[in-house]
């Protein structure tokens, strides 16, 4: 009995007690829906962390049931999206700096808000009842009372809240009114006008749809369009390719039978199309330097019938083990994963091997991902003006690193999945200046004529062809 109580008493023990009240104490803050979103909201402004991991470490939470789980998603999304809107009335009402206000109390705030501007089938009075009892546990009655006399405001008030107005300053306006920085917003008039740039916040604005592609190799399109109708699923038939479908929701995919037995992936049309603009012949060897997640290998080694060989390239370990459980579950059997970068080689196979080898590579090139903002609203507050030219010098750089794995009168394709010009057809066009031997393909050849600019590349944008935002060029050499 005496050793027992000195084992109690020791400093591991001590520690690790006061460990398992934290986590027990954590536990107990974070119980429900909202004090979760509002954990999240902070780590994503605190760190790099994306919103989507964050979600998805939270979604494994037993403790919130299918419901909660749903708000979670809807109200860290909404808020993220809707953030600069949500603020322009916080700090209207807020007295004092409201950019000084504790974190957690903040974003108690835009989550109560979110529900009373958004949200319309939850009470205002469930929303600030919500962020008020957090607030009171976590900053006690103090802070909690400016939540409450601040939110109360709100409401009453609705019906007359003070909104920006366009003529005093339009970029301000509109990146308040549709939630986006100033610095994109003024790029976009630039390029766009006024109206068009209103059109892309607002389809950037707009809840995402899922894309599904169906794997042939393993079930027929209109088996998985049967599929859907038995699951009295709304979905629509994609818009360039006969084998993508969108629908609006599919609770628990990733549990689905027919996910898991690799039926269908989680893919956009315009990812998509960029692999059908490769055009992968059964017999050829295909080069993907920047794989990973593996959705354009995985749609490459279907139409390949699982023939030939696609190397596939990846940087990140991390991202390698993800996309191997992927290429099982779908069947992709002509893979070979390389844990290298093109940037630097150090494999066998880049630095020598396949030099001079490849039919056709596939550079899906990192980029600003501002073709995305619907489905990664978070990319928004990420980014900066620098950060465009930065990636062109890498967007640069790996193509002509490419470029030595290139059989003589192979093609490679150049693709990203943003809306920016500097990414996209400025990159291709000081290519082709470098080198000459190369040009542009149509890709009216290979993919349908809606798709293709009138510089003959893929160029998509989300209000206009609803799918993400994405460029892709098909660049053939000629000797």
């Amino acid at each position: 009995m005496e050793n027992q109580k000195l084992q109690l008493l020791t400093p591991n023990n001590q520690e690790n007690g006061s460990r398992k009240k934290e986590t027990e104490y954590s536990k107990n803050l974070y119980a429900d829906a909202r004090s979760c979103a509002v954990k999240i909201l902070c780590r994503c402004e605190r760190t790099d962390s994306y919103l989507e991991k964050l979600i998805d470490a939270e979604l494994r939470n037993d403790t919130l049931n299918d419901f909660d789980k749903a708000l979670l998603n809807e109200i860290s999304h909404g808020v993220i999206r809707w953030m600069r809107r949500l603020d322009w009335f916080l700090n209207g009402f807020y007295r004092g700096n409201y950019e000084k206000c504790l974190p957690e109390v903040r974003n108690a705030m835009r989550v109560a808000l979110y529900q009373i501007l958004f949200l319309n089938k939850i009470p205002y009075s469930a929303a600030v009842n919500e962020a008020v009892e957090f607030i009171k546990r976590i900053h006690g009655e103090k802070h909690a009372g400016v939540v409450n006399g601040l939110l109360r405001t709100i409401i009453r008030t609705l019906e007359n809240l003070v909104w920006p107005t366009r003529e005093i300053d339009e970029v301000n306006y509109l990146g308040i009114i549709q939630s986006h920085p100033n610095w994109m917003v003024n790029r976009w008039i630039k390029r766009f006008g006024f109206d068009e740039a209103v059109k892309l916040c607002e389809e950037n604005n707009k809840r995402p749809v899922m894309a599904l592609r169906v794997n042939n190799i393993k079930i027929s399109t209109s088996d998985f369009e049967d599929y859907l109708k038995e699951k009295n699923l709304y979905y629509r038939k994609g818009n360039y390719l006969d084998n993508f479908f969108t629908t609006k929701t599919m609770s628990k995919i990733y549990t689905d039978e027919y996910f898991r037995q690799g039926f269908f992936s989680i893919q956009d049309e315009s990812a998509g199309l960029a692999a059908k603009l490769l055009s992968p012949e059964k017999d050829e060897l295909i080069i993907d330097v920047c794989s990973a997640p593996g959705g354009k290998t995985s749609y490459m080694s279907e139409m390949m019938n699982n023939e030939g060989l696609i190397i596939a390239v990846e940087k990140y370990l991390s991202r390698i083990e993800v996309m191997n459980k992927n290429f099982e579950r779908l069947g992709v059997k002509n893979a070979k994963v390389i844990h290298d970068d093109i940037s630097d080689p150090r494999t066998a196979d880049l630095k020598d091997s396949l030099i001079g080898k490849a039919d056709k590579i596939l550079v899906d090139a990192p980029c600003s991902g501002l073709g995305v903002l619907s489905k990664k609203p978070d990319i928004k507050w990420k980014r900066e003006p620098d950060d465009i030219f930065q990636l062109q010098k890498l967007q640069t750089e790996i193509l002509e690193n490419s470029l030595k794995y290139l059989k003589p009168q192979g093609a490679i394709i150049y693709s990203t999945c943003t809306t920016e010009s500097e990414e996209n057809m400025n990159i291709v066009e000081n290519f082709l200046r470098v080198h000459p031997e190369f040009s542009i393909e149509n890709a009216s050849a290979f993919v349908p004529e809606k798709a293709v600019n009138k510089d003959g590349c893929i160029e998509l944008f989300p209000h206009i062809h609803n799918t993400d935002g994405a460029f892709s060029a098909r660049l053939v050499r000629r000797n």
